[in-house]
């Protein structure tokens, strides 16, 4: 388990399947930020148990977020491409209630931390889309740089969009979550 404030990241518990599946693919509210440009693949219950799920209960590429008490999104990471150690995280909070209360940035601020002392990886991205600008400026707002804007590419409601691609190296990491804690700490 994970904190950070009001903010926990911890592996998923059985009795909240049902809760998970829910907000995923029912009442996906976080959906029409996330990429909605890629349509959602539906997952039956038994798929969500044996895919997903089964990732958030081993919390090893996937972590559930807990604000208060209440599962509220979560966290995955994937390779974008394995042999070179090039490694990717993504964020879903379910539902307006709990954006702009900065639990995004909390969360992803574990996340990264544990990601980097998991694995022997360089830089971890982040990619998102210009019609998300909360996810942009949680990014920006955390120190990952935009490395890349490729303008256009992301056609949703009769309107383009840029893709964005964020990152941060280890170094920059730890030197920012260093600056953090002499903050705190002074």
């Amino acid at each position: 388990m994970l904190t950070f404030d009001d903010v926990c990241l911890r592996p998923a518990k059985n009795e909240e399947r049902d809760h998970l599946w829910h907000f995923i693919y029912v009442q996906n509210e976080w959906k029409a930020h996330d990429a909605p440009y890629f349509p959602l693949e539906y997952q039956s219950r038994f798929q969500f148990r044996r895919n997903l799920f089964k990732r958030l209960k081993e919390a090893q590429t996937a972590m559930v977020i807990e604000y208060n008490g209440e599962a509220v999104g979560y966290l995955s990471c994937y390779w974008e491409d394995q042999s070179n150690r090039w490694l990717e995280v993504g964020i879903t909070l379910f539902t307006a209630r709990h954006w702009g209360k900065r639990i995004g940035r909390k969360a992803l601020t574990l996340w990264i931390s544990h990601l980097f002392e998991q694995y022997d990886v360089a830089r971890i991205g982040l990619t998102t889309w210009s019609g998300n600008p909360r996810m942009m400026k949680c990014a920006e707002a955390m120190g990952l740089m935009e490395e890349g804007r490729i303008r256009k590419v992301r056609y949703y409601q009769g309107e383009y969009y840029d893709s964005l691609r964020y990152g941060v190296l280890r170094e920059e990491w730890q030197m920012l979550r260093s600056a953090i804690e002499l903050r705190c700490a002074g």
